[in-house]
C-alpha cells in the first residue's frame, strides 16, 4: 500500500513539476531565463519535490479553508433574515451533496490514472484504494479542523461541527458505491466530468435551494441537518464494504478514461463539430461593406448563434426576474425595504454577476477557432494596420453584444429601486442606469486585449499560455472580493465608472503599441 501510494505521488510530481516549467515559460519576463535543460535538472526536481510535499499538507487544509470561508461562511453573513448558523448549515447541506456528485475523486479521469492504471498497468483494485483512502482521509482532516473553527464561530454546536467533516466523506462514499453497483447493473461507467442533463438541473436546483432559499427567510432546522448527517455516515460505513470488495476497477478506468490521446483527439472534434453547427451556412449571406469591415460583417451574420442567442436568452431571463422583482416590491413592503437597501449599499455586487453575463471568453474563442486560427497563417493579416483596424471593429460588435442584457440589468434595477421606496437624490438613478453598461464595456474591452495582447490558443485550439489563465484568475479574484465591499451607490458608481474608462483607455492604448508582436499563433 505505501509502495503503490509512494509511485502515485511520484507520478504526480513527475507531470506537474513538467506542467510548472512549461506554464513558466510561457510568461514572457521568465521564459529567457529558463533553458530547455530545466526539465532534466535533478536539483530542481528535489526543490519542486518538496515543494509538492509541502502543498500536499497544505492543500489538505488551505483548499478546505478556502472553500468553507468564502463558499459557506461569508455567504451565510449575509443573510438578515435567518441566523447565521442556520444558514451556514442550510448551505453546507446542499453544497456537500452536489459535491459528493460532481467531486468524487473515483470517477475523476485524471492523468496520473492514466499513466498508473492504463500505461503501467498497476493494480487497478490497490491503486484506487489506496488513492480513493487518501482523498477521503485529506476530506475528514481539513473539514474537522476548518469546520469545527468556523462552525463554532457563528454558533454551531461543537457535535454537529465534528459530524461535518464525516457527512461529507460519508456522502461521497455513498455515491462512489451506487456508481459501482449501477456498473455491475449496466456495464457503464459513471464519469463526473460528463454528467447527463438532468444531474445538471438537479445540481442546478440543489444550488438555488442553497443560497436561494436564506434569501427569503427559508432555511432547513439545524436539527434536521444533524440527523441527516448521521444517516450519512452510517451509509458511507455502509458503502466501505462495497468500495473494497468491488473488483473491476481496471474495467472502470479503461471505460472513462481510454486512450488519452484519442480523447483529447475526440473532446477537440466536438468543441469544432458544436461550433460548425452554430454557424449559417447560407450562401444568400452578404455585405455591402469593404475590407475588414466586410470579413466582420460575415463572420457576425455567419455566427448570429454563438455570438448573439447566450445575449438574447440572457436578456430575456434578467428581464424576467426584475418584473417579478418589481411586482413583489409592490405587493409585499418587506420585500421593498430589501431592495431598497440592497440598491442603496451593495452596488459592488454588480460587478461579480456582470463579470458571470460578459460574453468576452466565448466571443474571443469564436473569433480564433472560426477566423484567426486559419487567417493568422497570412502574413498580411499580421500587419501591424490590420491587427489594429480589425482590433477596433471587433471591440465594437463585442460592446454591442454584451450591451444588450447590460442595458436590462441597469433600466431593471432603477426600476426596482423606484417601485421599492425610490430615492431622494435624482443621481442614483443615473449612476445605476450608466455603471452597469460601463462594466459591461469593462470586460468587453478587458477579455478583447488580453486576446490580443496574449493570444492563448496553438494550432490545435488548446489555451497554452500560462500568462493568460493567471490573469483570468486574477479578474475572478478581484471580482469576487468586491462582493463585500459596501459603499453607498452613488460614490461606488462614480468611482467605477471612472476607473473603467481609464483602464479601457490604457488598455487600447497597450494593444496598439504591443498586439502587432504579440497577435500570433503559439507553437
Amino acid at each position: 500500500m505505501i509502495k503503490t501510494l509512494k509511485i502515485s505521488f511520484s507520478l504526480k510530481m513527475t507531470y506537474c513539476m513538467n506542467s510548472i516549467l512549461y506554464a513558466l515559460k510561457q510568461i514572457p519576463l521568465i521564459k529567457r531565463l529558463l533553458p530547455g535543460s530545466l526539465y532534466g535538472a535533478e536539483g530542481l526536481k528535489a526543490v519542486i519535490t518538496i515543494l509538492a510535499l509541502i502543498w500536499e499538507v497544505i492543500s489538505a487544509f488551505l483548499g478546505k479553508f478556502v472553500y468553507l470561508l468564502l463558499m459557506v461562511f461569508l455567504v451565510s453573513g449575509l443573510y438578515g433574515a435567518v441566523p447565521q448558523r442556520d444558514s451556514f448549515l442550510h448551505i453546507l447541506f446542499f453544497l456537500t451533496l452536489i459535491g459528493a456528485v460532481m467531486n468524487t475523486y473515483m470517477f475523476n479521469p485524471t492523468k496520473d490514472k492514466y499513466y498508473a492504471i492504463l500505461l503501467m498497468r498497476m493494480n487497478a483494485r490497490e491503486y484506487t484504494l489506496v488513492n480513493y483512502s487518501y482523498e477521503i482521509l485529506k476530506v475528514l482532516v481539513g473539514f474537522l479542523v476548518f469546520g469545527c473553527i468556523l462552525g463554532a464561530m457563528v454558533g454551531v454546536p461543537i457535535w454537529v461541527c465534528v459530524l461535518i467533516p464525516f457527512f461529507v466523506a460519508g456522502c461521497k462514499l455513498f455515491v462512489a458505491a451506487w456508481c459501482l453497483r449501477d456498473y455491475e447493473k449496466t456495464g457503464k461507467a459513471n464519469n463526473e466530468n460528463v454528467l447527463g442533463k438532468f444531474v445538471w438541473i438537479a445540481i442546478a436546483l440543489l444550488l438555488a435551494a442553497a443560497y436561494g432559499l436564506p434569501a427569503v427567510g427559508i432555511v432547513i432546522p439545524w436539527q434536521v441537518i444533524a440527523a441527516v448527517m448521521v444517516l450519512a455516515l452510517v451509509l458511507g460505513l455502509i458503502s466501505i464494504r462495497k468500495i473494497y470488495r468491488f473488483e473491476n476497477y481496471r474495467d472502470v478506468y479503461r471505460q472513462i478514461i481510454g486512450d488519452w490521446n484519442i480523447r483529447l483527439d475526440t473532446s477537440k472534434s466536438v468543441v469544432r463539430e458544436s461550433n460548425r453547427k452554430l454557424i449559417s451556412m447560407d450562401a444568400s449571406i452578404s455585405s455591402n461593406r469593404k475590407g475588414f469591415e466586410y470579413l466582420n460583417d460575415l463572420f457576425v451574420k455567419r455566427h448570429q448563434k454563438i455570438l448573439w442567442r447566450a445575449v438574447k436568452r440572457q436578456a430575456v431571463v434578467c428581464l424576467v426576474l426584475f418584473g417579478v422583482a418589481v411586482a413583489a416590491s409592490l405587493i409585499f413592503p418587506v420585500f421593498a425595504d430589501g431592495s431598497r437597501e440592497l440598491l442603496l449599499s451593495n452596488l459592488p455586487l454588480s460587478v461579480f454577476f456582470m463579470y458571470l453575463l460578459n460574453r468576452g471568453t466565448g466571443f474571443t474563442q469564436a473569433l480564433f477557432i472560426n477566423c484567426d486560427h486559419s487567417l493568422l497563417t497570412y502574413s498580411f493579416y499580421k500587419q501591424p494596420g490590420a491587427i489594429l483596424k480589425l482590433f477596433r471593429i471587433r471591440l465594437r460588435e463585442i460592446m454591442k453584444i454584451n450591451l444588450l442584457p447590460a442595458l436590462v440589468i441597469g433600466c431593471g434595477m432603477a426600476l426596482l429601486l423606484f417601485t421599492s421606496g425610490g430615492t431622494d437624490d435624482w443621481l442614483n438613478y443615473v449612476v445605476i442606469l450608466v455603471t452597469i453598461p460601463v462594466q459591461s464595456m469593462f470586460f468587453s474591452v478587458h477579455y478583447l486585449v488580453l486576446y490580443y495582447l496574449l493570444q492563448p490558443y496553438n494550432a490545435g485550439t488548446e489555451i497554452k499560455s500560462g500568462t493568460y489563465q493567471l490573469a483570468m484568475w486574477a479578474t475572478y479574484f478581484f471580482c469576487y472580493l468586491l462582493i463585500r465591499l459596501e459603499m453607498s451607490t452613488l460614490m461606488f458608481g462614480i468611482v467605477c465608472i471612472a476607473l473603467c474608462v481609464a483602464y479601457s483607455a490604457a488598455a487600447c492604448a497597450l494593444v496598439y503599441h504591443v498586439a502587432p508582436r504579440t497577435f500570433r499563433i503559439r507553437n
